[in-house]
């Protein structure tokens, strides 16, 4: 097939080469139009492919597709969801043991001396706060004491309306009991009760 395009191609050329000399030499004018035809012929590439054919779409097709989907969606409706397990709210096997024991890990010399000054240090400390707390309970408890025993020799009804308990400071009321105390003389009875007790005679 390319020898027979080169073949026409030159052929071509030739032709176009002598008519250009006939011109030149006739200047003709009806000539001339005829040329230019030749001289627009170009040539492509030969193409060795086919035209694709168009597929025949079935309308009924796509109703059938749909249909199907559409049974489809009803059946999967109709199937209640599935919850997809979570791993780490399920306790593997291994931890619901309780016999298990975590060993305390070894500590180094100097970490154990650290924690344990650590510690005394603490207690101390803690000591000294609950001194201090009960001696400012103790010095509070001395001055109400002195206030009351100036306020007696200043006033007896004064020092009787202070030892009165204040309703604003302690907001408590009470009625007494809601019974009555028991009588003195009172037997309670032992309940409803068959006497099964055998009785010998001699």
């Amino acid at each position: 097939m390319a020898s027979v395009v080169f073949r026409w191609i030159g052929r071509i050329s030739s032709c176009h080469s002598a008519l250009s000399g006939i011109v030149s030499s006739q200047n003709c004018g009806g000539l001339s139009s005829r040329i230019t035809a030749v001289m627009t012929i170009k040539t492509s590439a030969a193409l060795s492919a086919e035209p694709k054919k168009k597929k025949k779409v079935d309308p009924r097709r796509e109703l059938m597709v749909r249909d199907r989907m559409k049974k489809k969606l009803k059946k999967l409706e109709k199937v209640p969801a599935e919850f997809i397990p979570i791993e780490d709210f399920i306790t593997p096997t291994k931890c619901l043991d309780e016999t298990r024991v975590r060993s305390a890990p070894r500590l180094e010399f100097d970490e154990s001396e650290g924690r344990a000054l650590l510690l005394k240090e603490w207690g101390r400390y803690k000591h000294e706060q609950h001194l201090a707390e009960m001696q400012a309970i103790q010095l509070a408890l001395e001055a109400q004491k002195e206030a009351l025993d100036e306020l007696k020799a200043e006033s007896e009804e004064l020092y009787l309306a202070a030892l009165k308990p204040d309703p604003l400071l302690f907001p408590f009321s009470n009625e007494g009991p809601s019974y009555t105390p028991p009588k003195t003389k009172y037997e309670a009875p032992d309940g409803k009760y068959n006497d099964i007790t055998k009785v010998y005679t001699q």
